[in-house]
């Protein structure tokens, strides 16, 4: 589990899209491929990454 705070108020999904940018960009992956999976509307949020779950955490600690 990881926490990142995310600046864009949840209005009309900007705070959804800013995570899903954010995350495309450290993770070097293109946003197309991230999927919110569960919480959509909600603060808590599943995110489907297609990275293998090292190379995920790695990248992670990278952008610490």
């Amino acid at each position: 589990i990881t926490v990142i705070d995310v600046a864009a108020p949840p209005q009309d999904g900007r705070a959804n899209r800013e995570l899903l940018s954010y995350l495309a960009k450290v993770l070097d992956v293109p946003k197309s491929e991230l999927e919110i999976v569960r919480g959509e509307t909600s603060r808590h949020k599943w995110i489907k990454i297609p990275l293998a779950e090292d190379e995920l955490w790695r990248k992670l600690k990278e952008a610490l």
